[in-house]
């Protein structure tokens, strides 16, 4: 993975929130439970999230917790601006730019879903806490996507514990996560979400796990096209190059993060009446098939029992 050193970043897509900052959005105050990383956002998004504010939706519940990470605050203006030469070096910038291309790629194949114009939405980097349209969450909740307030968070530490407990090392997994709490989005502008809020929320093939792979799948889609994205002038690309092992980093992330994966991380037995994100082999599946596809028509897991 190549990134484009003279790309100018759209700042205006993403927000610094700093530790324990949060915008509010109009949620009303339910508390997310961190629970060492596996109870989180996850655990409470069939009893309570989904039926008073339209849910909340995360890449996996499976963090630790610690506070660890990237430096709050600072102006993304000038931390990522072209003038500063080590500004790629900023894991705030390298993010700020997957956002770019990821809603860069969805301005275009979002109309073709028939569904009207792309509304984009910001990313917030947070640090340990932060408060949302879905209640407070802290930083054991993982990579998460807010549909009361339409806005993606993520506290950039969560990376270090991909790679560190997960075995997800490779840089293309940053962009993947960030590619499938998009999808997410997606979902919530269609109206997937709202109906997949009326099935079984756990199970193997429940509308949680439906859901949570068509977004793998939205993910791939956007992996496809990455390199035809433009920076905020339209005339330079934001990834120079894609290769084929970055794609294969992207799919051992979704390959780390599977519910059958983790549960036997956590030393218990695999129970597949508690999916919630679909098996290993489901993930890496669905990624690869909206990256061979590159068309987001192809995603629909919710009209197949082949899951």
């Amino acid at each position: 993975m190549e990134l484009n050193e003279r790309a100018e970043l759209d700042t205006s897509q993403a927000n610094d929130l700093g530790r324990g900052g949060g915008s509010g959005g109009g949620g009303i105050g339910i508390p997310i439970p961190g629970g060492g990383g596996r109870g989180g956002i996850i655990g409470i998004v069939v009893a309570v999230l989904v039926a008073l504010l339209g849910g909340g939706f995360g890449l996996n519940a499976m963090t630790n917790g610690d506070e660890g990470g990237q430096a709050g605050g600072g102006d993304l203006d000038q931390v990522c601006s072209t003038a500063n030469p080590d500004r790629l070096d900023d894991a705030r910038c390298r993010n700020l730019l997957y956002v770019n291309s990821i809603q860069a790629y969805w301005q275009t194949a979002y109309p073709e879903l028939g569904n009207g114009k792309y509304e984009p939405t910001d990313t917030n980097f947070f640090q340990a806490a932060v408060n949302t349209g879905c209640g407070q969450a802290d930083s054991g909740v993982g990579p998460f996507y807010c549909p009361a307030d339409k806005q993606v968070y993520i506290d950039l530490s969560f990376y270090d514990e991909l790679a560190s407990r997960f075995g997800a090392k490779g840089e293309f997994a940053q962009p993947y996560v960030l590619a499938h709490e998009y999808g997410h989005h997606i979902q919530n502008l269609l109206g997937t979400n709202a109906k997949a809020g009326q099935g079984d929320q756990s199970g193997p093939k429940s509308a949680s796990v439906r859901l949570e792979l068509q977004a793998d799948c939205y993910a791939g889609a956007w992996a496809k096209h990455s390199t035809e994205s433009k920076d905020k002038t339209g005339r330079e690309p934001l990834f120079k190059s894609i290769t084929q092992a970055d794609i294969s980093e992207a799919v051992q992330a979704a390959e780390a993060i599977g519910d059958d994966s983790i549960q036997e991380r956590s030393g218990g037995r695999v129970n597949p009446d508690q999916f919630t994100h679909g098996t290993s082999e489901q993930r890496q599946r669905w990624f690869q098939q909206g990256y061979d596809q590159g068309d987001p028509k192809t995603c629909d897991t919710f009209g197949t029992d082949q899951l």
